[in-house]
C-alpha cells in the first residue's frame, strides 16, 4: 500500500508535513499522497516550526539531513510544544537516492517492512506502534540566556529555543509585551552566536518619527534632503557583520514595511539620495508587543514581511504567568542595588515576599525592577524591606 494508507491504517488523521532542505526528497514524498490536501512541505526545521504552529497537522516525516536547524534538538523542541504530532525520521535507503522512514527508538530493532507499491522505492522500517517517538526525559535546567534570570518551565523552553536557534543566520520574531526583556533575549542570541564580534545595533521602530526613520535605517547622501550636510551610513549598514534587532516592528508604516521587505529579500541597502545598491550581510531580529497576524488581518503589516520576519518566532512570557521566578528576579535587582551603592546588603521580609508573589506585575520585569529600586531607596538604613516600601497592593490588577 502506499505511503498515504499507511498513515491513515496508523490513525494518523489529519494532516501531514513533509520536512526536508531537499526539493527532490520533498517532491518524492509528496507524490506518495493522492491528495494534495493531506500532506504540505516544510523547507527545513525553522520552516516546519512556522507550519506547525498554524495548522493542524497529525505527523511530520522529517529528513535528518536539514540544513538550517540540528534535527535531535528540533525533535526535542516539537515534542514539547506539539506532543500529538508523530515524527518520523526520513534516511536514504543503501544504495538508492530515495527516502525510507525510520521510527524506531533507540536500542531497539524491527524487520523492515515494505508498505510500498510495486516499484515504490519507499519502505517503512518501523511497526505502527513505534510510530510516536517518545519524548526525551527532562534534561537538566538549561543555562539562563546572558544576562536573564528565572528557570520556570517557560523560561527554561525559551532559553532552549534561543540557544538552538542562536549559531544560525535565521531571521527572529520575538513576542512578548512592553517591560519582559525582547532586548535581552535578541542581545542573548547574539553573544551566542557567530556574530558575537560584530557589532549589536537596536533601532525602535516606535521611537523615530516616519519621516526620519528612513534615513536612519538607510543612511543618506549629502544634499539627499534639507539638513544633508555629509553623507551617513544607515543603521542596518552599521550592523553590517552583526545583528540588527528591530524593536517595535509592528508600529512600522506600510510605505516603511515595503523598504523593509526588500532588505530582508535581498540583503541589499540602497541610501537615499543614491542609486548604488550595497550588499549588506546583517542578521535580523524583530521584536514586538503586539498580535502581528492580527494586524495582517486588518491590513495593517504586509503579510509577506511577516513571514520573513517570523521565521523563528520566540514567545516572552509575562512575568504574571512564571510566578516562581518573581522572587529570584527581585533578590538579583536588590543585591544589584546594594553593592551599587556600596552598603550592607538588605533583604525582603517574609510579607514583601508574599505581597511580591501577590502581585500580577502588569509591567512585567520591568515594573518590578523599577520597584524594588523604589523600595531599596525608601528603606533607607533598614535592613529589610517592608511591604509599606512598596507602592502596589496585593489585589492590584
Amino acid at each position: 500500500m502506499s505511503a498515504a494508507s499507511a498513515i491513515v491504517e496508523w490513525g494518523g488523521e489529519g494532516r501531514v508535513l513533509v520536512a526536508s532542505s531537499r526539493t527532490d526528497v520533498r517532491l518524492r514524498v509528496l507524490r506518495e499522497f493522492p491528495s494534495a490536501g493531506q500532506a504540505s512541505e516544510a523547507t527545513g526545521g525553522a520552516d516546519a516550526l512556522i507550519q506547525l504552529a498554524g495548522g493542524d497537522f497529525r505527523m511530520l516525516l522529517i529528513d535528518p539531513h536539514l540544513e538550517d536547524l540540528n534535527v535531535e534538538e528540533l525533535i526535542e523542541t516539537i515534542h514539547t510544544r506539539y506532543p500529538q504530532v508523530r515524527i518520523v525520521m526520513m534516511e536514504e535507503e543503501e544504495g538508492s537516492a530515495s527516502p525510507r522512514f525510520d521510527a524506531t527508538q533507540e536500542g531497539e530493532s524491527t524487520e523492515e517492512q515494505s508498505c510500498g507499491t510495486e516499484g515504490s522505492s519507499l519502505a517503512w522500517n518501523a511497526q505502527p506502534e513505534q510510530l510516536a517517538m517518545e519524548p526525551k526525559p527532562p534534561s537538566l535546567a538549561i543555562e539562563p540566556l546572558p544576562g536573564m534570570i528565572g528557570t520556570s518551565t517557560k523560561m527554561q523552553q525559551l532559553y532552549r529555543l534561543a540557544r538552538l536557534v542562536a549559531p544560525h543566520d535565521t531571521t527572529v520574531l520575538i513576542v512578548g509585551g512592553t517591560g519582559t526583556g525582547k532586548e535581552l533575549v535578541a542581545r542573548g542570541i547574539h553573544e551566542m552566536s557567530r556574530r558575537s564580534r560584530g557589532p549589536f545595533v537596536v533601532v525602535n521602530c516606535a521611537a523615530i518619527p516616519e519621516s526620519l526613520l528612513e534615513a536612519e535605517l538607510f543612511g543618506f547622501t549629502r544634499g539627499a534632503f534639507t539638513g544633508a550636510f555629509q553623507s551617513r551610513l544607515g543603521r542596518i549598514h552599521s550592523a553590517h557583520g552583526g545583528t540588527l534587532l528591530l524593536d517595535e516592528v509592528g508600529e512600522l508604516a506600510l510605505g516603511m514595511q515595503s523598504k523593509l521587505l526588500r532588505f530582508v529579500q535581498e540583503g541589499e541597502v540602497q541610501r537615499l539620495g543614491s542609486g548604488d545598491l550595497f550588499r549588506v550581510d546583517t542578521r535580523i531580529v524583530a521584536a514586538t508587543n503586539t498580535d502581528l497576524l492580527q494586524r495582517v488581518r486588518e491590513k495593517q503589516f504586509r503579510e509577506d514581511l511577516y513571514y520573513r520576519l517570523a521565521v523563528f518566532p520566540l514567545e516572552l512570557p509575562p512575568l504574571r504567568s512564571r510566578p516562581e521566578d518573581i522572587i529570584p528576579l527581585a533578590q538579583h535587582f536588590l543585591i544589584a542595588l546594594c553593592r551599587n551603592a556600596s552598603v550592607p546588603r538588605k533583604s525582603l521580609s517574609p510579607e514583601s515576599v508574599v505581597l511580591l508573589r501577590k502581585y500580577s506585575w502588569p509591567g512585567n520585569v520591568r515594573e518590578l525592577q523599577h520597584g524594588i529600586e523604589r523600595a531599596f531607596i525608601l528603606a533607607e538604613s533598614n535592613g529589610q524591606i517592608r511591604p509599606g516600601d512598596f507602592s502596589i497592593t496585593a489585589d492590584a490588577s
